[in-house]
């Protein structure tokens, strides 16, 4: 017998016994003559930020797409991509396909006119058969003309809206993982009730200092206030110095301000790198009992003892906190644009829009597929095929603000503001305003 669970609170015990249907979507038509063999012998180039491991896996995946149809994808990554794209496209020297690390960047080329709309050769229907809706939103940008056009197709991605503790000591203790934002509150005050700390928290990354920060304040965002309201918030049109803002600010002081609430104390937080944030939650006794953070985290766990997933660690979703904002999932990804249109690069756009393709690297680990068509089983490893469940049980997805904004503010006053405030050299009002003031001007 199958076992169904809810996305809120997903065992990685019970995980590993679901799996998701195919929708076996028909192909598209430049999908399906490239597998024909009708583009034998084509080249389509490709540049994007994959390095390293990543590019490997990414180019394990394209051989197998080279084998089926004799297109051969020439890819060249770059540490350096987004200085490296905007010389490339000044200069006219532009790849038929780029890969963009966060949307933000993709919607400047798109407002020049240099990005291709997919929905000419991509039907809306089969797009919203293969996605959530909100990936098409978030692919969606105004072009030359000011009308929102898609120019972006996510291929794969990573889950942010994670609380990983401690299971074996946390069962043992008998807590339970909470599904609402009053029972994850109730969890937190049993803890300090028992005479523990409830959270493990930091946010010290050298000059990145803050980003952690950043993740807590967008989540809370996206479950306090709509989704107009947040992307307004990425653009600048919602001001820091908000209703919305400053609650959803709130939300989160509420808990790390209280020297109760975190190991070591308010002032322990700005100090305690991000990596090393999760690990007493190792000591015997824990030290403390719940972190936030995405998938990624787990390489950052202790390694002077096996830890095994399911048995000494597991996670669950963040809780929604207003039912009107359902289930939001807060993620970071990478989505692809095309700047050339002939038939092959269409294929290849197609091809990245079924989560097949992705096969090889769901099996390696370290990714997760945002289409539809996802099967859990093709997931190598059970942390990642619980994070696939939390992620197919989203209401809605959004980037990482952040990521969205300007670097001015997104990856400098947000980040140095919101460290300022929980150290306690400002208040929040200031340093909301002073986010404010460094938006750069249109």
């Amino acid at each position: 017998m199958i076992k169904r669970t809810l996305a809120l609170g997903v065992s990685l015990i019970t995980i590993g016994l679901i799996a998701a249907p195919a929708l076996g979507q028909a192909m598209p038509q430049e999908l399906a003559d490239a597998m024909a063999g009708k583009y034998k012998g084509k080249v389509v180039t490709a540049f994007g930020a994959f390095a390293d491991a990543d590019e490997v896996k990414f180019n394990q995946d394209v051989k197998a797409f080279e084998d089926a149809t004799g297109i051969d994808i020439q890819y060249e990554s770059s540490k350096q991509f987004e200085a490296t794209i905007g010389t490339r496209v000044d200069a006219g020297n532009v790849p038929d396909l780029a890969d963009f690390p966060q949307p933000g960047l993709m919607g400047i080329f798109a407002k020049q006119g240099k990005l291709i709309d997919l929905t000419s050769f991509m039907t809306p229907d089969y797009l919203k058969g293969q996605y959530l809706q909100s990936w098409l939103d978030m692919g969606t940008k105004p072009g030359a003309d000011g009308k929102p056009t898609m120019v972006g197709l996510w291929e794969r991605v990573n889950v942010k809206s994670l609380v990983w503790y401690p299971k074996k000591a946390f069962d043992a203790a008998g807590y339970k993982v909470p599904t609402t934002w009053d029972e994850l509150k109730k969890l937190q005050d049993q803890i300090v009730a028992d005479g523990d700390t409830p959270w493990c928290i930091g946010i010290e990354s050298g000059a990145a200092t803050g980003w952690a920060a950043t993740d807590w304040i967008e989540e809370v965002m996206l479950r306090t206030t709509s989704l107009e309201n947040y992307d307004k918030w990425t653009t600048g049109a919602l001001k820091f110095s908000s209703p919305e803002v400053k609650h959803a600010a709130e939300v989160v002081g509420d808990i790390w301000l209280n020297d109760k609430n975190v190991f070591g104390g308010r002032k322990a937080i700005v100090s305690t790198s991000f990596g090393d944030a999760p690990a007493p939650m190792f000591a015997d006794p824990p030290k403390c009992w719940l972190h936030k953070q995405g998938n990624f985290i787990v390489s950052f766990f202790p390694k002077d003892k096996p830890l095994k997933a399911g048995v000494d660690y597991d996670f669950f979703y963040l809780p929604p906190i207003d039912p009107t904002y359902g289930r939001p999932v807060e993620v970071g990804g990478d989505i692809w644009s095309m700047f050339k249109d002939r038939p092959e690069v269409r294929a290849v756009m197609e091809w990245f829009s079924r989560a097949d393709h992705l096969k090889t690297w769901l099996a390696s680990g370290g990714t997760i597929a945002p289409q539809k068509d996802v099967q859990l089983d093709w997931y190598g490893n059970d942390i990642d095929r619980g994070v696939a469940k939390i992620l197919a049980g989203a209401t809605s997805v959004r980037f990482d603000g952040s990521d969205l904004m300007p670097g001015e503010v997104g990856a400098g006053s947000f980040w140095k503001e919101m460290t300022a405030w929980i150290a306690g050299s400002e208040d929040l009002d200031t340093a909301l305003k002073n986010i404010d003031a460094s938006w750069p001007s249109k």
